[in-house]
């Protein structure tokens, strides 16, 4: 399917500041990028670095003081058929790439080391994409979505016990679930058509038979039309701008359509 992405961000500047954005569509072997621009008005020049594992690149940029406005346009071929997670197998822990061994420790907002007798206690019987699909079912079924409701100090444990958040605190909880019991998983920012509100939406791939498979708890978009972005342990990697300084947000848009 062709998909056209339009990413808007709008923000004030009260200092010259550094950036780092991560807004463009990595280009993988599922999805590959037709035509895309990035334009940001009132900032130094742009320099682009690879993403975390090798995955899409970053833009770090040097705003002036007062507006500026990054624009992000790109039409993306995405091909990927639906797959039945629970027929994958684990992948054997010393078969792990280099790349991929870091996903399944804990991390800042995925503290996979607290839910170890959770997820043994529950689900005694299960491994692999069956205990995955399991995992992501209960996530699903037991967090009420509701905006507002976390923040960017919100772990994964606080979501358990809150039993509410936004994507990327289900995205936390199902990350560390499923690394409590030595299955890489990690965190995607992607673009992903049909989610209302639009808007960056932050869901979790999990490494199985030798690939990473995307999963999703919130159910708010179909995965098979996903455009990756970023990839990272947790929201602190993925984040789609970091400012090395203050900001104000003015406005921003996110517009996924069928091109």
């Amino acid at each position: 399917m062709r998909v056209a992405i339009e990413a808007i961000l709008d923000y004030d500047f009260a200092e010259q500041t550094d950036v780092l954005l991560a807004v463009e569509a990595a280009a993988l072997p599922d999805q590959r990028v037709v035509e895309q621009s990035h334009i940001i008005d009132n900032a130094g020049p742009l320099t682009n670095k690879v993403g975390g594992s090798g995955v899409g690149r970053r833009t770090w940029t040097r705003t002036g003081i007062g507006r500026m406005v990054s624009t992000y346009r790109a039409t993306i071929d995405v091909e990927r058929p639906a797959i039945d997670i629970t027929t994958l197998a684990r992948s054997p822990l010393p078969s792990l790439p280099e790349d991929v061994l870091p996903f399944i420790w804990p991390s800042r907002y995925c503290e996979a080391d607290r839910f170890v007798s959770f997820v043994c206690g529950h689900f005694p019987d299960l491994d692999g994409g069956a205990l995955v699909h399991a995992l992501v079912e209960w996530v699903h079924a037991n967090l009420v979505y509701v905006p507002g409701s976390s923040n960017v100090t919100t772990t994964a444990a606080d979501t358990f016990v809150a039993q509410q958040g936004v994507c990327r605190d289900y995205a936390h909880l199902t990350a560390a679930l499923i690394r409590s019991r030595d299955i890489p998983a990690r965190l995607v920012s992607v673009y992903a058509l049909d989610l209302d509100p639009p808007d960056f939406h932050a869901v979790v791939e999990v490494w199985l038979d030798g690939a990473w498979h995307i999963v999703d708890a919130t159910g708010l978009a179909p995965v098979e039309t996903m455009v990756r972005i970023a990839v990272g342990r947790d929201a602190t990697d993925i984040a789609f701008m970091t400012v090395f300084g203050g900001a104000t947000m003015n406005a921003q848009s996110i517009t996924v359509s069928r091109a």
